[in-house]
């Protein structure tokens, strides 16, 4: 059939370029493409310097040109890009602002566009469908042929880049709510179902929504570009809180980490997003988090964790912190913080007691010291209410640094390890070590202070018994 098919533009998209032009026309050529599942769309430059944007899907009809919702593709939200004729007809309307000659070509039809009178109104023009035959009855899919100056690769390319299908962005997880993409070093891009919509200049990652909530349906207003966060933080949200791979999971908490010097992605600064990596990150890695000021005022602490737990010391804000205290990790097990970490050391401890009277003949010449050592700082303070000697004092000596000696407030015992009852010097620096703990209610600084603390009260111990006028050692 031939026929005039008014398109009754109301109002002329006057921002759009032919980039935005083009990307209707991709974008239908790819929504064929994802319903049909035909070939991927190809554009080609033709010999007179003609564009062709191509798919072989069914092929357009005149109607199709109606601004209607397509039940079809109502029915694939979460296929396809558009939904309405509208997206076509103000392509056709900003190609012909701008000089851009159309042909559309299918098996059913060939469409070009001009302005004529508007049927009942003659002195009033308005862009026209003109519909002819197919020159081609046997033609699979459609064939959008442009010809006109401003269109170039440049404005190709730019169009193409809008797509995910053409932009190469590297998937790094899929979930049933979209999926996470690599920026390749640039701009974080949101993707709704394959067409970028927005872009935001400090994401960590870019996304492709693939489950379109209604609210961010409507919000993908006209012109499909320029979306406001609002309309899609949800979504991105419920893509990462979905996510549990190691690659997705080390980066948001390595960029959590850098909230210290301020160069976070907005993605770790949402909280539950931070919360849910490092519930991941601790149930596969013996790591323990802690705040700024737990770093500072445990400074020796964070050498006794990492040298334990054989992990890492997570610093986190104070907020996140609070979140996760008292929590579990994705696999059930209690998060490690700074309380958890002593909860679980001090429940570590396990004694295999050994009598002073079992002790060898060289270790019962040294144990027999215990009162000496004592008088050579004033004497056994009465908080010292018991000295005891373990074989072993801890169950797990894989996960803690066994101990040699440790201060027992519940019991006011000191206890030392059967070992280092070979040594008076290691002996005696052990005790007067474990009766600064006793007498101050300090916890320890740091594995390489103490360690020289020790052996230095230790030497001057020795000394101090040598000096004194008593029994020979």
């Amino acid at each position: 059939m031939r026929g005039e098919f008014d398109l009754n533009i109301e109002q002329v998209l006057e921002n759009w370029t032919v980039v935005h032009a083009l990307r209707e026309i991709i974008a239908n050529a790819i929504d064929e493409h994802a319903l049909t599942h035909t070939p991927v769309p190809e554009t080609t430059w033709g010999p007179n310097g003609e564009l062709h944007v191509r798919d072989w899907g069914r092929g357009i009809r005149y109607d199709h040109l109606t601004q209607n919702e397509s039940d079809e593709k109502m029915a694939n939200p979460d296929v396809v890009i558009g939904k309405f004729g509208v997206g076509l007809k103000d392509a056709l309307a900003t190609f012909h602002r701008h000089g851009i000659e159309v042909l559309i070509r299918s098996q059913f039809a060939e469409i070009s566009v001009a302005e004529r009178p508007k049927h009942g109104f003659e002195g009033v023009s308005t862009l026209h469908a003109l519909i002819s035959p197919p020159s081609d009855e046997t033609f699979q899919g459609t064939d959008v042929v442009l010809r006109g100056p401003g269109l170039g690769e440049a404005e190709l390319q730019e169009a193409k880049g809008l797509f995910l299908k053409f932009n190469g962005d590297t998937v790094i997880e899929s979930n049933s709510h979209g999926q996470v993409l690599d920026t390749g070093g640039g701009d974080g891009r949101i993707y709704v179902n394959g067409l970028c919509v927005a872009i935001e200049d400090n994401f960590l990652f870019s996304y492709n929504i693939t489950s379109v909530t209604t609210a961010l349906r409507k919000a993908l207003n006209r012109e499909r570009s320029h979306v406001g966060r609002t309309a899609y933080t949800d979504r991105v949200k419920a893509i990462l809180l979905a996510c549990s791979s190691e690659t997705v999971i080390d980066q948001l908490v390595a960029d959590v980490r850098n909230f210290a010097i301020g160069t976070r992605h907005d993605e770790s600064k949402w909280l539950d997003i931070a919360e849910h990596a490092i519930r991941h990150l601790t149930s596969r890695e013996d790591v323990i988090v802690i705040t700024p000021d737990q770093a500072r005022t445990n400074g020796g602490n964070l050498e006794y964790m990492m040298g334990d737990s054989e992990g890492d010391v997570i610093i986190i804000p104070d907020n996140l912190t609070a979140k996760v205290a008292g929590t579990m990790d994705a696999t059930g097990n209690p998060i490690r913080d700074l309380d958890e970490f002593h909860r679980q050391r001090e429940a570590n401890f396990e004694f295999e007691w050994v009598e002073p009277q079992d002790l060898s003949a060289s270790e019962r010449s040294i144990w027999d010291q215990l009162d000496r050592i004592f008088k050579v700082v004033g004497g056994r303070p009465p908080i010292i209410r018991d000295v005891r000697i373990a074989r072993h004092m801890q169950r797990d000596v894989n996960t803690f640094t066994e101990a040699i000696g440790i201060w027992d407030s519940e019991t006011g015992a000191i206890v030392v390890r059967l070992d280092i009852l070979s040594s008076l010097e290691q002996f005696a620096g052990t005790l007067l070590h474990e009766l600064a703990h006793a007498v101050s209610g300090c916890r320890d600084v740091s594995p390489g202070f103490e360690r020289e603390l020790t052996e230095l009260l230790g030497r001057a111990a020795v000394k101090g018994l040598m000096a004194a006028p008593t029994t020979s050692l």
